[in-house]
């Protein structure tokens, strides 16, 4: 049985221990409960929490918690696949086509000219802010959609043969264009929910099975990368620690 009061809320520190926060630092009685959670977050993103737990507010403010928790343990891995992603791709462009500049073939390259609008789209917006477009500033503009594009099916025929070479430590049986783009597309789609503030916090499970998908596909790029990653990267600790909160 639970025994805290509606609003008393216990949160999770960066080792695992408890924090208290029921109160803020130089805020007179203020009170994290359902209704200021509400009035901030919204009704509808609050919404799930309060329903898994209706009968205790504190457990589900708790469980909101354990969600920023464990979107903040992922962004290193998020953050370092996706840029060793784009300059992956980026290198082999650079070397199939020649040039700095490798996305100017794509109006007069049949099969390619689709991806002609994000480099549009691209240098509208360095233009927007008044800066010179460069082939840095493009591609540092482009999404992570348009990249992990790159590989999709519609493109086998004409990139995957160079493409490939951006995944030189991929085993050799695996390596096929769809044993990329998929696990790529799911990165992309969890990436934007964390950056996008979506709810992650429900199946640790999967999430565990979707870092260390995300973890091989570094290892596929770069064989260094993975070690050296692990020396800042806090998700096992951090779920250890939410499954010990969560199950309590």
């Amino acid at each position: 049985m639970n025994n805290k009061k509606p609003g008393f809320i216990t949160c999770i520190g960066y080792q695992g221990e408890e924090l208290p926060g029921l109160r803020c630092k130089g805020t007179k009685n203020m009170s994290y409960n359902k209704q200021f959670f509400e009035k901030v977050f919204s009704n509808k993103r609050m919404e799930r929490y309060f329903k898994l737990y209706p009968q205790d507010e504190s457990r589900a403010i708790m469980h909101y918690q354990c969600n920023l928790r464990l979107s903040e343990a992922m962004y290193p891995s998020l953050s370092v696949l996706e840029v060793t992603l784009r300059n992956s791709l980026c290198r082999e462009l650079r070397l199939m086509t020649g040039r700095e500049d490798w996305y100017a073939i794509f109006p007069n390259t049949p099969g390619l000219t689709n991806l002609n609008k994000d480099i549009t789209q691209a240098s509208k917006r360095i233009s927007g802010r008044h800066e010179q477009v460069t082939p840095s500033k493009i591609i540092a503009e482009l999404t992570l959609g348009f990249w992990v594009s790159l590989l999709n099916s519609e493109y086998e025929k004409i990139l995957w043969k160079d493409l490939r070479r951006a995944f030189p430590y991929m085993p050799k049986k695996l390596k096929q264009r769809k044993n990329v783009s998929a696990p790529l597309n799911r990165f992309r789609a969890f990436r934007n929910r964390v950056f996008h503030n979506e709810s992650i916090c429900w199946n640790l499970d999967r999430v565990k099975e979707l870092h260390d998908e995300f973890i091989v596909l570094l290892g596929w790029m770069n064989k260094d990368v993975p070690s050296w990653l692990a020396l800042s990267d806090r998700f096992d600790n951090v779920t250890e620690n939410i499954r010990k909160v969560l199950n309590r």
